[in-house]
Formats: C-alpha cells, structure tokens, sequence
C-alpha cells in the first residue's frame, strides 16, 4: 500500500445564504457535501493533471452546524497516492465573520480516480509552508450555467467571485458588518474557460477610519495541462457600516 503523505491545501471558502440552508438556519448536509466534493476533485486535479471521478468516501459525521451568514471554509489537501486513485482529506469549517469564531462542522477523505489514460498518477510532493499572513486565497470551477455561447465565464459571474472574495478579505480584516462602497477598477485581461479553475487572491491594499481597499487578482487554471493565465485584476473599497447602513467607524483598526 502506498505510504501516506500530506501536500499543499486548496481552499474554498463561500457564504451561506438562505438558499443553502434549512428550515433551522442552517446549511443543508447535501450543500456542505458538495462542497467537500468539490474541493476533493479540485484538488486531486491539481495534483494528478488528469481526469477524475469520485469513487467513493468515508462516513462524515457532521460536528456543528454552519449558520445563515456564516462563512463556510473548505480546504483539502491530499493524503494518499496510488497508481490510478488517491484519496483528499477534506474539512469544513463555519466561521461568524463579525466575532471570527470558528466552528469545525465536519471533515471527510474522499477517493478519486483518474480516469482516460494510464500513465500512474505523480509520487506526492513535499509539503510547502504556509505563511500565516498570506493574502486570502480560494478556488472555484467553472461550470457551463455561468458560461456565454463563447464557453467563456460572463464578466457578471466574475465580478461576484471578486466582489466575495473583497468582502471576505474586508470583513476578517475589520471584523465588521461590510458592505461594498465602490468598485474602483476592474481590468479583464483573458477569458475563462468552462471546467478550469479560478484561484482569487485577496490582498488589504489599505485600512481606513470606517473603510477597506481590497485589491483582488482572479487567475485561470487548466485543470489538465497547469496552464495559467492572469484573468482579472479589480479594486474594491469596502466600508463597515451599521444596522441603518450608514458608515461606522471600525473598532479594531490593525
């Protein structure tokens, strides 16, 4: 049996909205699942640069739940390599984004399989350090229902995937109730494809009395060859606001 090793973690993070959530409030196990699952293919992807299905995961047991406005954080990382299957450990995590608690809600190890050749999948790779004061970073994949008849991401969808990921940046950066003041510059740079993967990075350009500057850089990713290809690069200023939406002073300016 190959030996277990760990690599490099990929990350999703989204909010729960009341679509996503039952009649408690909180989100559905099938929504949190796909989540998972997603974040699994994404990852084995990466590392494989083949064509991957699910075959299977272990029981999931669900620890906590995440609430109607929580922000969800799912991040995988690979554990085992075979010659045509690997299996990603994968963990969700609800976080309030006013006080920033943190709640495990569950975590899974999913198997996939490449599928359409076989040429033996890499060896794991060493581990690369993470820097606790790295800019935000989360992935996403394309799918046809955000595509024009081009097969290319619609600038609208892009633009809600940097706009999430100012106001997630903005809001651990704060620890307020943000909302977004101006989109100061946004600059398309190359289209996305339908079935690669966007990587955003957001990076505080600027912390203010009441408001944030968020610089975002949206890269595409071809799942199979690791091409990538700077896509988007856009500013946003986002301002802390109370419960009448007004601008409000942000209490702990770091």
């Amino acid at each position: 049996m190959p030996q277990e090793h760990h690599s490099t973690p990929i990350q999703l993070i989204d909010m729960v909205f009341p679509g996503d959530a039952n009649h408690h409030g909180t989100l559905f196990g099938g929504v949190a699942l796909a989540h998972m699952d997603k974040v699994a293919f994404l990852a084995a992807s990466r590392h494989g640069r083949a064509a991957f299905v699910t075959a299977s995961s272990e029981k999931i047991d669900f620890a906590a739940p995440a609430r109607i406005g929580d922000m969800v954080e799912v991040t995988g990382h690979v554990v085992r390599v075979g010659r045509k299957s690997l299996d990603v450990e994968v963990e969700l995590i609800a976080e309030a984004p006013v006080s920033g608690e943190r709640r495990l809600c569950t975590r899974g190890r999913f198997t996939l399989v490449a599928v359409g050749s076989e040429d033996p999948l890499p060896p794991m790779a060493e581990p690369v350090p993470q820097n606790a004061a790295r800019p935000l970073r989360m992935v996403d994949m394309i799918f046809p229902n955000q595509t024009n008849h081009y097969g290319t991401l619609y600038g609208g969808d892009a633009l809600c995937m940097m706009g999430k990921a100012a106001f997630i940046a903005s809001t651990r950066e704060a620890r307020a109730v943000m909302a977004m003041a101006a989109s100061d510059r946004i600059d398309f740079r190359s289209p996305i494809r339908e079935g690669e993967m966007v990587e955003l990075t957001a990076e505080v350009r600027m912390t203010g009395r009441s408001s944030v500057r968020i610089g975002v850089n949206l890269r595409a990713e071809d799942l199979i060859s690791g091409e990538r290809r700077h896509a988007a690069t856009a500013l946003f200023t986002m301002v802390s606001v109370n419960e009448y939406g007004r601008a409000k002073p942000i209490a702990n300016v770091k």
